[in-house]
Parts: C-alpha cells; structure tokens; sequence
C-alpha cells in the first residue's frame, strides 16, 4: 500500500510540473484562423481554431523556441522558458508578407523552410492569385515571373504553360508532389482544379529530373492543397463577367469520424455567349461547360504519423469554330468546329511506414479520356499512369540529411492515330511503358552559412533503356540570412509522347509526319541565384535574381517551315540552347502598399546544320508585376498586369500576309476589394484594361476551313490554318465576384 501511495504521489508530482501556454494569433485588426503554433524540435503544436485562439499544453520543463506562422504572412519567433506549473499567456499579430520565408518542400522532396532551401523555389500564396482571379490555375500563372500560359490553337483555345521560354511538355505540373497533370492533361488538364482548396503554389525553374524523373525538365509546378485541418469549414468564391463567363469554387470541410477529416473542393465554370468581335466568323472564346469535384481525406495515426488519400474527377465540354456550329455538324465538313469532350478521374496519396525510421509511400494515378473532333479529323485516346514510391528520410549526424527513393511509373496509351499502329501498319498496338527508377540525395550542411547537395537519379525506361540523371547544389548565407546565394548543375530528359503533348499535332489542319524513331531528349541545366534582403523599420526588400542556361540534345521541335502543309517531327540535327536572366522584387510598406514585380531576358534558338533561329513562340522579354494598396482594412485595390516582347510565328510559307512577329503588346488588370467581415467579401474590377487582342487574320483563310477548291500543295498561303495564336481574343471585360467563408 505504502509503494502505491508513493508511485501515486510520483506520477501525479510529474504531471504538477508540466506546463500550458495560450492566446489569440492576429493579423491587421482581425483574428487569423489555422495559423501554425509549434517548439522547435519537438512534437508539441497546434493551430488556431477560427476565432485565431491556440493552447499549447503538457509542455515539459526547459527552454524553447516557439514558432508562429501562417501561408502569406511573415513568421515569428519567440524564446520561452518553462520551470514547473507555469500557465503563460502570449499573444501574437503577423505581417502580410508576400515574399513568403515559408515550408517548401517542391526541391528536396522534404519540408524545409524557403532560405533554407538549397534549391531556389517560388512561393505564391492564394493571396497572390486572388488580385487577378481567373477561373484555372492555367490562367493564374500568367503574372508568375518567367512563366507564361501559351495558347496553342485560335479554335479550341487549349493551352500549356511555358517556363523560361520552354514549351509545357518541358513543365511538370504536380498536386501535393504527386505527378499528376502529364501527358494528354499538358494539353487538357489544367483547368478543373478547384482553387478553394489551393494553399499555395511552389514553382521550380530548371531541371528537377534527378527528384521527379521524365518531363521535369524545364520546371515544375507544385500545387499545394489545404490540410482539413487547417481549413474553414465552408468556403465560397463565384464571380462573372460581362462576357458571360460564370465560374463557382467551394470548399467543404467535414468530419467522417474523429480521426477522419475530409476537404471537399467543387469547380464549376460555364461559358455559353458566341462572340466574334473580330469578324472571321469564328468564336473568339471557346465555349465551355466544365465541372470538377476534388475529395481530400487525412486520418489521424498514432505518434502524427501521415495518412492522406485524394481525389478528383473532372468532366468538360468545349468547342469553337464557327458561329452558327451545331452538335450535329460534330465531324461533319458543313461547318468547322473544334469539340471535345474530357472525362479525367486522378487519385494520390500519402502513406507513412509505422516505423521507427521516417519512409513514406506516396501513390498516384490518373485516367484521362478524350473524345474529340478537329473539323472531320476524330481524335480518340485514353490514358491511364500508375506511379508509386517509396521515400526513406534519415538525417546522419548533424551534417547530413540523406533521402533514398525507389520508384515506379507504369503509362497506357492508346488512340486511333497511326501512333499506336504497329510495325506492319494493321494492328492496332496501344503503347506501354514501364519506369522503375531509383534515386538518392544527400544535403550536406557544411556550417552554418555554406550547404551542399548532391543528388543521382537511375531509370529504366522499357523502350528507351538507361538514363541516369545527376545533379549539384550548392547554398551560401550570410549570418544574418539577408544574403543568399544559390548555384545548380543538372541534368535532365524527357520521353517525348507528340500526340498527347501538343495539340498542334491534332488539328487536321496539316498533316503530320514523324522522321525516324524518336529518342529521348537530354538537358544539362544551370541555374545561379542570388537573393538580398533588406529590412528597415517600414519596409520590407526582396530581390531575387536568376541567371539560367539549358543546353538540350537530340530535342523534339515540331517543324512548321521545312513543308507548309505539314508539320514534321524529328530530333534536333544539332542542339537547342535556352538561357537568360530574370529579376524578381518584392516590396512591402508597412503603410499597406505592397508590390511584385519581375522581369525576364531570354535567348531560346535551335542550331541544326550549323544554322541558329530563334524558336517559335518564344518572347526575348516578358514582364510582369502586381501593385497593391489596402486603403484601411476593409479596401484593397490591386493592379495587375504583363508585358511581352515579339515572338516569331509560323507562317505558311513566304506568301503568307500574316506579320512574321508578334507586336509588343500588354495585358493589364484593374480591381478593388471590400471587406465586410472576417467572413464576406465582395470584388470587382476590369481586365484587359487596354483591350489587346491579335489581328483579325489569326486564322489563316477562315472563310474556307475545309480548304475546298484549293491545292495546297501548290498554294500554301491559301490554307486554313489556326497554330498563328499567341494570345487570346478575349478583349475588355468587367468582372464582379464574391466570397463567404465560414470558419
């Protein structure tokens, strides 16, 4: 009895000793909800429930570093120390900070905070996107710095996203790291993504083929989706245009049980209006009918360890071309239309290993079906990726964080194009690929100011056998991290796949020809970055400057001038060279005036028997910026905008009258935001504030899309021909939207 009463007074002695700390997290005059509130290098955090409360409790004896920090807010960093049975009270208020010192985890493939990063990434808050909405994460990216949405047809209006002047099968476009949007989606998939459910976007410039394998060679786009836990319970965002476009995001976050969240993202974008303001007779604006249905499930583990399960699954309906088109003149040669129905489901997940050593399973996998006509030209695919791997985490030592993946992509596809016809040219053969990869990196922190990593990856692929892909990193600080300097060296290659990369190949309007057997196309890649920091009592600097070179070997250009009426695939007889430079700055007052703005200088050529030209569609120069002033903290005004320089276009021979370069031109947005509450939110303004759009003539002979009494063998510059595109048709338009969220 005497041992029980001792062992009783023991245990409850040890739990006298622990120790709670407690307050409210604010930003401006308001509560900010789900902020993050942990110590350093323990187990013990929460976040702020919606009334920007947080506890933190059973805190043992010592002395801490405790964090607060929130996505688009600046971090804060306080020192406590416990003795036994304290309760403190601190209370916090965080800084906007659009320059964002956050967690990324898009260049290592583990978390670590952005100035620590080894590789350099970009980091863009929903904040960011919000003072230019648009209804896809397509469209979002075109104030990005050395990022521009291409439009690759005058028709269909489908696009991809280019990355210091490389074309979008070079971007690996990824959601929470999984590798999802490839393939037939690099033309079609990029819309449907309910931006709701978006925390943040990380953007990686320059090959990351060592981490995340084919295709990540020119950059790579993360999109980070919300935790359930750290999301409102419901979130609304609709907006119109005088256009008639009509777009709805929402966010729902419920509980299955008490260990199950879930964050359920709807989009629904709906655009019926005919407008042909430039008279060719075709649509300026593809008509569209979209819906999307995103599901993100996290379970509750024992000791925090990570079990995520996502899902989405999109279905659209667009067509363009001429004005009186109808569905029953679908693939029909009474009047040229462009539709295509997409039907995409995609799933990925998170699985932590309940083992001692830190080793997560992460899985993807996606089916993307096509159904779709070019004028009388049926196009038909289905694709399905499977992709799984494993990631063991170690850290050795103090100096050495070592991570060791093994991976497995398997791809199907199959269409109704000679591309998936065998050998004999009878069979139908839908081509199967299979890449086992391995890959491994060590970070290696010399001291405190100087890190280096080094990293290798090895695939298999089943056509293409062996490629190995290395790469080297290396970080300098100042004490006082105000100074940061960045080198890497890398390697890349894709798996070229044309007809799901590049609609131009689809089109009907020429024909298409491959010559020889395609082989991998390989990069070396080096990237110099250098940021600086200066800090005063009320303003925050950020400059960010990048000088970037790509070296690319046996490349796949899609060759528009060697035959009018055809374009011609083959690897480069020679090499391909993209380099520039890119400065970014980031300016915060203290007064509410906040600005962005970058700018980017490149060279992208192709030399191919000893002869050098500029690629197509390619800009010498782009600009971008996004100014901001928040009037008090209800009024926000944002002006937003790009600046392009000329870019060579295809034409159709020496007769064709169309310009050989675009014009300079600029698109500019205008828009003010009033706040009523922590909950609602109303906005509106004008985009295209200048009114852009290309000549009327993009279209090549848009009177006659089916080319009938012309020989175009002998005329070239008769034919109908819509690849002349790079920018849209949408002029100046109003817009007005609102949100609610509940928290």
């Amino acid at each position: 009895m005497f041992i029980k009463l001792i062992l009783f007074l023991g245990i409850t002695s040890s739990y006298g000793q622990t120790n709670t700390i407690s307050g409210k997290i604010k930003s401006g005059s308001g509560v900010l909800p789900y902020a993050n509130i942990y110590l350093k290098k323990t187990k013990i955090g929460t976040t702020s429930n919606e009334n920007g409360f947080y506890e933190l409790r059973n805190i043992p004896k010592g002395n801490y570093t405790l964090i607060v920090s929130s996505i688009g807010y600046q971090t804060k960093t306080i020192k406590i120390s416990f003795n036994s049975n304290q309760k403190l009270t601190k209370n916090f208020s965080l800084s906007e900070n659009n320059s964002l010192d956050e967690i990324v985890i898009s260049g290592t493939l583990r978390p670590v905070t952005k100035s620590n990063s080894p590789v350099p990434v970009e980091v863009y808050s929903t904040s960011f996107f919000k003072k230019n909405p648009t209804p896809s994460i397509f469209e979002s990216m075109q104030n990005v710095n050395g990022v521009r949405p291409q439009l690759n047809c005058n028709v269909c209006n489908t696009g991809d996203i280019h990355i210091n002047g490389l074309e979008g099968p070079y971007t690996f476009v990824l959601i929470d790291g999984m590798p999802i949007v490839s393939g037939l989606s690099t033309v079609y998939g990029l819309t449907g993504i309910p931006q709701a459910l978006i925390e943040r976007v990380e953007v990686v410039k320059g090959s990351a083929s060592t981490l995340y394998g084919s295709e990540a060679v020119g950059g790579i786009i993360n999109i980070i989706t919300k935790r359930p836990s750290n999301s409102p319970k419901l979130t609304t965002d609709t907006f119109t245009s005088s256009w008639g476009e009509i777009n709805t995001d929402v966010g729902l976050r419920y509980k299955l049980s008490e260990k199950i969240e879930s964050l359920l993202g709807v989009n629904y974008f709906n655009y019926q209006n005919r407008i042909d303001n430039n008279e060719d007779g075709f649509t300026d604006l593809t008509l569209q009918h979209r819906i999307s249905f995103f599901n993100k499930i996290n379970i509750e583990r024992k000791n925090n360890k990570v079990f995520t399960i996502a899902g989405r699954y999109v279905y659209e309906d667009r067509w363009g071309g001429e004005m009186d088109w109808e569905k029953k003149y679908r693939g029909t040669n009474i009047k040229y239309g462009e539709s295509i129905y997409t039907n995409r489901w995609e799933t990925f997940g998170t699985y932590q290993l309940p083992t001692t050593e830190n080793i997560n399973f992460q899985f993807s996998a996606n089916g993307h079906y096509q159904d779709s006509f070019y004028g009388t030209d049926k196009y038909e695919a289905a694709q399905l990726i499977g992709f799984g791997q494993f990631v063991y985490n170690k850290r050795i030592k103090e100096n050495h964080n070592f991570l060791l993946g093994i991976a497995y992509r398997y791809t199907f596809y199959d269409d109704n194009t000679f591309a998936t016809i065998d050998e004999n040219g009878i069979k139908n053969k839908p081509s199967k690929t299979h890449l086992p990869g391995i890959f491994l990196q060590d970070e290696i922190s010399l001291n405190k100011q100087n890190k280096l990593l080094l990293g290798a990856r090895w695939d298999y692929n089943s056509i293409h056998g062996n490629i190995f892909s290395p790469r080297i990193n290396y970080k300098w600080n100042s004490k006082d991290n105000s100074d940061i300097f960045r080198i890497s060296v890398g390697n890349g290659f894709r798996v070229a796949n044309v007809f799901t990369e590049d609609h131009a190949a689809l089109t009907g309007a020429r024909e298409v020809e491959f010559r020889g057997q395609l082989k991998p196309e390989t990069s070396w890649n080096t990237n110099i970055n250098y940021v600086k920091k200066i800090n005063t009592e009320n303003i925050f600097i950020t400059f960010d400057t990048s000088i970037f070179y790509t070296y690319f070997n046996n490349r796949i250009l899609p060759d528009y001038e060697s035959d009018p009426n055809k374009i011609i695939y083959a690897n480069l007889n020679g090499y391909s060279i993209s380099k520039g430079i890119s400065f970014t700055s980031d300016i915060l007052f203290t007064n509410g005036f906040t600005m962005n703005i970058g700018a980017t200088f490149m060279d992208v050529s192709v030399t191919e028997n000893n002869i050098k030209t500029r690629q197509l569609l390619t800009e010498t120069f782009s600009g971008v910026w996004s100014i901001s002033y928040k009037f008090d903290t209800n009024f926000t005004l944002d002006y937003t905008g790009n600046l392009y320089g000329p870019m060579r276009l295809p034409l159709l021979g020496v007769n064709d009258n169309r310009a050989e370069f675009s014009p300079w031109f600029s698109i500019q947005n205008i828009q003010l935001t009033k706040k009523f509450s922590n909950s609602w939110e109303v906005y509106g303004g004008i985009k295209n504030l200048l009114n852009f759009t290309p000549p009327a003539n993009s279209i090549n002979n848009a009177n006659n899309p089916f080319d009938i009494g012309i020989d175009t063998v002998k005329n070239p510059e008769l034919a109908f021909d819509p690849s002349y595109v790079y920018a849209s048709n949408q002029g100046i338009r109003a817009f007005a939207g609102i949100r609610f969220t509940l928290f």
